[in-house]
């Protein structure tokens, strides 16, 4: 795993069931969309995408999406 990966998996919000945002581009340029959901499904977290953002939300839980 990438430095910057793992800086992102170990961020408060990530320890926390919080939410963690960065922007595609950046995914893209420090390591890439692939690895960033391989590493988010091993801890069996979320990751979406809207609008040039990826959202991984540090949660197991169920996920909705109502609109």
């Amino acid at each position: 795993m990438s430095a910057w990966l793992d800086q992102i998996f170990q961020a408060d919000a990530a320890a926390n069931g919080g939410v963690v945002r960065r922007s595609r581009a950046d995914v893209d340029e420090y390591s890439s969309l692939g690895d960033l959901i391989d590493e988010a499904r091993k801890r069996g977290f979320h990751v979406i995408e809207t609008g040039g953002q990826v959202v991984i939300l540090c949660h197991s839980g169920e996920l909705l999406i109502h609109c």
